[in-house]
C-alpha cells in the first residue's frame, strides 16, 4: 500500500530518531500477507525495557507459534514515545498485516490506529485503552480501577486508624491516560477517600477522612513508569514532607526507586507501606522480601496469547471477541498479592502469585 507525503514525513522522523520500533519490527519474520497467506500480526508495546511488555511480547510470540500467526515485535523508545509507536503503525498498514495489538502511549497515535482500521486491520488495545476507548476495536486488560482500588482498601486496612501520609507515584503529568487515572482514582476509593474528577489525577482534597481516619496528600508525582522515575519522584515527595507513611506507585519499577529513595534519605521502608500494581516474578519476590507490601497482579501474557487468538479467529472468518459482561473491555483479572492479608480483602500470598505470575 502507498504511503502518503505526512506518512512518508513521519517514517522519516522516527528512523533519524532510531527508535526502537524500527529496531524491533520484523522479529516474527516476513509479516507480508501479500507474500504469503499467513496470518500477521503486530504487537507494539509501550517500551521493550519494563519486564511487563518483554512478557506480553514472549506471550505473543508463544501464541504466534502455536496459532500459525506471524508475530512482529515493535515498541517505543520509552514509555511515552507516541512516534515509534505511529511508524510501527505505519509498518503493519504498509505491510498488509491482519491485525494491531498494543498498549497506546498516549493519543498521539489515535489518527495511526485510526489509519490502520480504515485498511481494513483488526486493532486490540491491550492494558492500556486508548482515549476514547472506541478509537480501537476493543480492548484486552486488567480492571485497572479495580487493582488501584483492592491496594487502596489493604492500606486503609493496615493503617488501623493511623493518620496516612500519602505519597502519589502516578504515570505522567504533561498527558492523560487511562491506566494512570483509574489506578490513582481507584487506590484513593480503596482507602475511602472523596475523588473528584474520575479521569483526573490530583484534583482531590488535600487532607481529609479515609475510611480509618485523617489523611494528607503530600504529592502527585510522575515517573514514566520508570525505576528512575520513582526515585526521582520520591526524593522530590520527601523534600515536602518526611511524615510520609504510604506511597502509591503505578508500578513495580517505580516501586523499587521509591524504595531506594527512602533509604538513601535515611527512612527505614519497612516503616512505609508501598502499594504497587502489576504482579511480575519480580515484583512478587519484591513482596516477598518486603520491598513492597502488595501488589495487584496482572496477567499481559494472557493479554497478548488472547489477542492473538482473537486476531486469527477473526482473519479466518470467525466471530470478534465482545467486552466482559458489565465492562466496555474483555477483562483479563487481577488479584492483590501480600503476605500481610487484611481481614475483608481478598488477596493471594506470594507462594500463590510466584505459580502464575509473569517472566
Amino acid at each position: 500500500m502507498q504511503l502518503s507525503n505526512p506518512a512518508r514525513r513521519r517514517l522519516s522522523l522516527a528512523a533519524a530518531g532510531a527508535l526502537t520500533a524500527a529496531a524491533l519490527a520484523g522479529c516474527g519474520g516476513d509479516s507480508s500477507a501479500s507474500d504469503s497467506d499467513e496470518i500477521a500480526v503486530s504487537l507494539i508495546t509501550k517500551d521493550s525495557l519494563n519486564p511487563f511488555f518483554v512478557s506480553m511480547q514472549e506471550g505473543a510470540k508463544k501464541a504466534g507459534e502455536a496459532e500459525g500467526v506471524d508475530i512482529t515485535i515493535a515498541a517505543g523508545a520509552e514509555d511515552g514515545d507516541e512516534e515509534g509507536q505511529i511508524q510501527a503503525i505505519e509498518n503493519a498498514v504498509a505491510q498488509g498485516q491482519d491485525g494491531i495489538l498494543i498498549t497506546p502511549n498516549g493519543p498521539g497515535v489515535n489518527p495511526a490506529i485510526e489509519k490502520a482500521r480504515d485498511n481494513g486491520l483488526y486493532v486490540i488495545a491491550l492494558d492500556t485503552p486508548p482515549e476514547p476507548a472506541e478509537t480501537v476495536d476493543i480492548t484486552f486488560a486488567t480492571d485497572n480501577f479495580a487493582a488501584g482500588e483492592l491496594i487502596g482498601e489493604w492500606t486503609a486496612a493496615q493503617l488501623d486508624g493511623e493518620k496516612a501520609t500519602i505519597a502519589l507515584l502516578d504515570l505522567f503529568n504533561d498527558k492523560i491516560v487511562s491506566v494512570d487515572y483509574n489506578r490513582d482514582q481507584g487506590f484513593l476509593t480503596g482507602m475511602g477517600i472523596d475523588t473528584a474528577d474520575p479521569e483526573k489525577n490530583g484534583d482531590e482534597a488535600s487532607s481529609g477522612s479515609y475510611s480509618g481516619g485523617d489523611y494528607e496528600i503530600v504529592c502527585n508525582e510522575p515517573t514514566n513508569g520508570a525505576e528512575d522515575g520513582g526515585r526521582t519522584a520520591m526524593e522530590t515527595c520527601l523534600s515536602t514532607s518526611d511524615d510520609i507513611n504510604v506511597v502509591y506507585t503505578i508500578n513495580e519499577p517505580a516501586a523499587y526507586g521509591a524504595e531506594a529513595a527512602l533509604k538513601a534519605a535515611g527512612i527505614d521502608p519497612k516503616d512505609v507501606l508501598i502499594v504497587s500494581v502489576d504482579g511480575g516474578c519480580q515484583g512478587v519476590q519484591a513482596v516477598a522480601d518486603g520491598i513492597i507490601d502488595a501488589t495487584s497482579q496482572q496477567y499481559p501474557v494472557r493479554m497478548a496469547e488472547e489477542g492473538v487468538t482473537a486476531i486469527k479467529e477473526i482473519a479466518t472468518g470467525g466471530e470478534a471477541p465482545e467486552p466482559t459482561d458489565g465492562k466496555d473491555f474483555f477483562d483479563t483479572g487481577v488479584e492483590l498479592v501480600t503476605d500481610t492479608p487484611a481481614d475483608g480483602v481478598e488477596s493471594i500470598d506470594t507462594a500463590a502469585a510466584s505459580e502464575i505470575c509473569w517472566g
